[in-house]
């Protein structure tokens, strides 16, 4: 699993590499033309026009991952809905738990304003409709690897992050499988597709939101897509589309960003959302995430009235507030778990999953977790609270980063996190515009797990695990973000240890 030059733990690749320049070649040039012919798509962001698409950055094969930390994930993900819902409506944890970033961060400061006003008012829409994914890497940095797994080049996976608004990649995460399908046939190796476990994220996702429609119960109201003003990753939203299209006919889905939602949205008397005189069942964020999304006031005026409406919204507010890093950090804190999941097992079982979590806040914990971080940059990321990719801060940059905060309140804003370092599997990364052949490549993925919740405060009535994702990188890349251009789709090839 390791080689005498590198120490670090190695996964072997699903088929014997190098491959010869020839059948490389051939397959690439195939595989390119496939993933443009099936929406494995984005738009360019140098060069963006909404009549083209680039192919998204992919694995030629896919990547190595244990089939039992795959499983564990799959059946831990129920549990992370609940606690995720649990949280969303623990109006006094959240408020503890976020008290010191809404003093900092105007971002969520703005946004658990729009959650206080919502709940004096008064809820109008106490369903709440959560499409989360739970991101997780392999750990192999761990003290106790050789006891834990004598034979194996990892100890178990570790949670990266939830998240709770915008969760992407239900259409990409299931077609990383079919190109990489399509791939290993051509390659000779169909004989390995079978352990390329089902990944249905898709449906999954799409039957989310149609089972909360069906809750509102109107028939002609409408499923509204909130989305960004400049669509990158237009596949992806547009096949969750489609998908509903295809399942269930009679339901209209109508896509506008918040620009367009301050200027044609109506909210009646009876705390309706109408946009272009369709009343609104369900409303889908896949943006709102960042403050990019928020040029002016009314912006953020239409979130607001869409967090007043009668619509089921995924994510409501508070499910987004719930999402944050400054809650994943409070839940990792001794005796929290225990506050939102009775069963003993359970709380076992997720807080095995929490890796080191660190407040910044201006008390011996964060001063403590201040001295971590500069003696040992390497070993943390620094995060602050927003999703989306790109945003973390890692190695030297820490030190230079808390430097600069010193004594001011915006240190309290992000949270310490200890880097997980998982285990490298060889593979080829295939990029638009690349020139030449594809390199055999040192990579490291992050697998992410879909999981579908839909509930009041006191009821849940749908939880479920739907789909999964893969995206892999470069084992010395920072960032994993596909449509940044830094990851590629993966898949994972399940194997045995």
């Amino acid at each position: 699993m390791t080689t005498a030059k590198d120490a670090t733990p190695h996964l072997e690749p699903c088929i014997p590499l190098p491959l010869s320049d020839s059948e490389l070649s051939a397959v690439v040039e195939k595989a390119k033309d496939w993933a443009l012919m099936h929406g494995v798509g984005m738009r360019n962001k140098k060069r963006f026009s909404k009549d083209s698409l680039d192919f998204a950055p992919f694995a030629l094969t896919p990547s190595a991952f244990p089939r039992s930390e795959f499983d564990k994930a799959v059946n831990m993900q129920p549990i992370l809905n609940e606690l995720t819902h649990k949280v969303a409506h623990d109006d006094e944890f959240l408020k503890e738990a976020l008290a010191t970033t809404l003093a900092v961060d105007d971002f969520t400061f703005r946004l658990y304003t729009i959650w206080e006003i919502v709940r004096k008012e008064g809820i109008k829409q106490p369903i709440s409709l959560g499409m989360l994914r739970s991101d997780i890497m392999l750990e192999t940095n761990c003290p106790n690897l050789k006891k834990c797994k004598m034979h194996s080049p990892y100890c178990c996976w570790k949670q990266v992050e939830i998240n709770s608004i915008a969760s992407g990649f239900g259409h990409l995460g299931p077609i990383s499988r079919a190109i990489q399908s399509f791939i290993m046939n051509q390659l000779g190796h169909g004989d390995k597709i079978k352990d390329l476990p089902k990944n249905d994220a898709l449906n999954g996702l799409c039957s989310g939101l149609t089972a909360a429609w069906d809750i509102f119960n109107v028939s002609d109201a409408i499923i509204l897509f909130i989305i960004e003003d400049v669509t990158y990753n237009i596949c992806d939203q547009r096949f969750h589309e489609f998908e509903i299209y295809e399942k269930r006919p009679e339901i209209r889905v109508v896509r506008k960003n918040l620009t367009e939602m301050s200027k044609q949205a109506v909210l009646n008397e009876d705390k309706q959302l109408i946009v272009d005189g369709q009343l609104v069942a369900v409303v889908y964020y896949r943006a709102g995430y960042e403050p990019g999304h928020y040029p002016t006031e009314k912006e953020w005026e239409a979130r607001l009235s869409i967090e007043r409406s009668t619509a089921i919204k995924c994510p409501s507010i508070q499910y987004h507030l719930a999402g944050t890093k400054k809650v994943q950090q409070t839940l990792a804190r001794p005796g929290t778990l225990e506050r939102f999941i009775k069963d003993p097992e359970k709380v076992g079982k997720v807080r095995e999953i929490f890796t080191g979590l660190y407040s910044l806040d201006f008390d011996e914990f964060g001063e403590q977790a201040v001295k971590m971080a500069m003696d040992n940059a390497e070993r943390f990321v620094l995060k602050p609270q927003r999703e989306g990719g790109g945003n973390n801060i890692y190695g030297a940059e820490i030190r230079t980063a808390l430097q600069r905060f010193g004594n001011s309140p915006e240190r309290t804003a992000y949270i310490l996190m200890e880097r997980i370092s998982p285990p490298i599997c060889p593979g080829y990364i295939v990029r638009p515009g690349q020139s030449g052949l594809p390199p055999v490549s040192r990579l490291v993925s992050e697998l992410g797990i879909f999981g579908v919740i839909i509930g009041t405060a006191s009821d849940i009535m749908v939880n479920r695990q739907v789909g999964h994702m893969l995206r892999t990188k470069l084992s010395d890349a920072d960032e994993g973000g596909v449509a940044a251009g830094l990851g590629a789709l993966d898949s994972p090839y399940l194997v045995d240890l």
